[in-house]
């Protein structure tokens, strides 16, 4: 075909520019949608691909490496495992600049490969699609059938298949709250909580309830709407996709002038689109493909097979729909790295190294000094000036330590804990203690001092703290 032809005849769109979504009416009401049962090659991997990934997501909060949690988010105490190793609220800037790589990977991944992760990885996908939708192709049948429960009054059929169904939800959805949960508080967290009564602890059992309903009205109730609406990726993937992006695509240049096929008829001046609309009855989010690259897609892929089961049974190649990008259909040759990519790349690899260098250069030990607030420096009848601090010690190794801690070059100086005893600090935990310092007048230099604390793991020098001691201003 021409490559010249007009757009508007290719796509047989309207004057009207398209202002809406396919899951919402004209007044804004809910389309509720009946996507037909998927199958084929790619709907094959992608059951694969989902057992896969579900298998490591449910097994996730089990697994430990160096007998800490595979993964673990705890915001509530402040203490995060990524692959094993503890980081805390010190390592904040370590954190930060793995949140600002993994920002960069998603844009990079997504202005080469499109809204692939949303079809194949995305555990909203991932679960509805093939966990929840299947129970319910198993349970209320394919689209058409489920069309006729709906419409259908509430008799007994009815009733028992929304209560199966419904109650296979609820169950799927607890599952998937109590994993949610056990990323952020531990497994062994939630174990406890499941199996004491829920008065000894009311703020996790309601947090399990929480994440419970939540999971069950977004699978049950909210579905498409999850990724065309809230999911902040969905949104930025709109600015992330150049034409050389790769995504399901139709292929305009073969397809059009679509057509019904008709016996007899010559379709030497039709493309190879019968207009069968089967790519828009498996589509999950009720868009049609053929109008090009859309908000609601998330690549899942539904549409290619249900395509090419259609071209191999009328005798035309497969691939009308396929993944490729805008570029490649046009001037027949896909561009992958490009400026735009390699800048990204460049961006990626220098945060990496970055790091690489700032985890490696983690102190094992760390401790923060601050004087005690709203206190000010006392003075003693022996002429030595004191001032209170507070000391958070912070172990990020497997073992226990013993640490005492100095003045560095002010031998009359004393430090004491209050309550007396040593620094035992327990393998991959915090401590907070109160101590006093005590040094003579005769040796202040300053109202507010600069002092330095060494901190020792027997004759190791662990760490060095810095604070300011305040005194008189006339000594």
């Amino acid at each position: 075909m021409d490559k010249g032809t007009d757009i508007k005849a290719l796509y047989h769109y309207d004057e009207q520019f398209r202002d809406g979504i396919a899951t919402v009416d004209k007044d804004g009401k809910r389309v509720w949608v009946y996507p037909k049962k998927p199958k084929g090659k790619y709907h094959n991997k992608r059951v694969v691909v989902s057992i896969i990934l579900l298998s490591i997501l449910f097994a996730g909060p089990f697994i430990k490496i160096g007998g800490e949690p595979f993964l673990l988010l705890n915001v509530f105490e402040r203490k995060f495992s990524i692959l094993g190793t503890i980081f805390w609220p010190q390592d904040f800037f370590i954190l930060a600049l793995m949140a600002i790589s993994f920002f960069v990977f998603i844009i990079l991944f997504t202005v080469v490969f499109g809204r692939v992760w949303c079809g194949w990885a995305c555990p909203q996908t991932l679960f509805m699609e093939m966990v929840f939708r299947k129970i319910e192709y198993l349970i209320d049948g394919d689209a058409n059938q489920q069309r006729r429960l709906t419409k259908m009054p509430w008799n007994a059929e009815k009733i028992r298949k929304r209560l199966l169904k419904h109650s296979i939800f609820v169950f799927i959805a607890v599952l998937i709250g109590h994993t949610a949960m056990a990323y952020l508080i531990g497994i062994e967290q939630v174990q406890e909580i499941v199996t004491t009564p829920p008065s000894e602890n009311l703020a996790g059992f309601f947090g399990l309830i929480a994440f419970s309903a939540v999971f069950y009205a977004v699978f049950a109730y909210l579905r498409e709407q999850a990724c065309i609406a809230i999911c902040p990726y969905g949104r930025l993937q709109g600015v992330l996709l150049v034409k050389d992006s790769i995504a399901v695509m139709y292929d305009w240049i073969r397809g059009e002038p679509r057509g019904k096929l008709k016996k007899k008829e010559v379709s030497a001046q039709k493309g190879d689109c019968i207009d069968c609309k089967l790519c828009v009855h498996v589509c999950p989010t009720g868009i049609d493909i053929r109008n090009g690259t859309q908000l609601e897609c998330v690549n899942c892929t539904a549409c290619i097979d249900a395509c090419d089961d259609v071209m191999t049974k009328i005798g035309k190649p497969s691939g009308l729909i396929r993944p490729t990008s805008a570029s490649a259909i046009e001037e027949g040759r896909q561009r992958i790295f490009t400026p735009r990519v390699a800048g990204y790349t460049g961006v990626l690899l220098l945060l990496m190294i970055l790091l690489t260098v700032f985890v490696a250069g983690r102190a094992d030990v760390e401790a923060t000094v601050l004087r005690m607030p709203g206190m000010m420096y006392q003075k003693l009848d022996d002429g030595r000036i004191q001032n209170i601090y507070n000391i958070q010690f912070l172990n990020k190794t497997s073992e226990e330590l013993v640490l005492e801690v100095t003045i560095k070059d002010m031998p009359n100086a004393t430090i004491e804990k209050a309550g007396g005893g040593a620094v035992n600090l327990g393998a991959k935990s915090k401590l907070d203690g109160v101590f006093i310092i005590k040094i003579p007048a005769t040796e202040l230099t300053d109202r507010k001092m600069k002092i330095v604390l060494e901190l020792k793991s027997g004759e190791e020098l662990v760490d060095e703290l810095k604070t300011n001691f305040l005194g008189p201003v006339n000594f």
